[in-house]
């Protein structure tokens, strides 16, 4: 079964709030990598730490969409996060738009998996979202891929 909704890792969510994940920084800078992925996969946002991973579980780099040097394998950084409130007991995640260089060929992109990339404990490349696009895979040919985050936010938490 292919992924059809996004959603935060519950695991990811536990190890922050029981204090496992104490390094992982929402606003800082080089903390976050994104990564495509075709629609061979099946997130299973119940699983284990070790199987959110970047490169481990669902999210081996055999399902991944990359091209050395505009989407490298591995992903690009995200840059710009910032966490905020919002009205309504809302706290916001969200990031610039991410984009790769000039000249990306790729094609069946249906989602990214958001992953800690400068988390090394409890376990390396840590996932934290999962971000399905929603319908048929996306192709780029010799361009650009942006992905544009919503005007909303790339994830929201309801705390009130």
């Amino acid at each position: 079964m292919a992924w059809s909704a996004s959603g935060e890792f519950r695991q990811t969510e536990a190890d922050i709030r029981d204090l496992t994940v104490t390094t992982l920084d929402f606003d800082a800078a080089s903390m976050f990598r994104v990564a495509l992925f075709n629609n061979s996969i099946t997130p299973d946002y119940d699983a284990t730490a070790a199987n959110t991973a970047y490169n481990a579980g669902t999210w081996t780099s055999g399902n991944e969409v990359s091209e050395s040097g505009p989407w490298s394998a591995g992903g690009v950084l995200l840059v710009g996060n910032d966490v905020t409130t919002a009205a309504g007991g809302i706290v916001v995640f969200d990031a610039n738009d991410t984009a790769s260089s000039t000249g990306f060929d790729a094609t069946n992109i249906y989602g990214c998996l958001i992953y800690a990339d400068a988390v090394a404990s409890p376990v390396a490349n840590q996932g934290v979202f999962g971000i399905w696009f929603g319908g048929t895979g996306f192709t780029v040919t010799n361009g650009t891929f942006t992905i544009q985050w919503a005007a909303t936010g790339i994830f929201r938490w309801d705390v009130a």
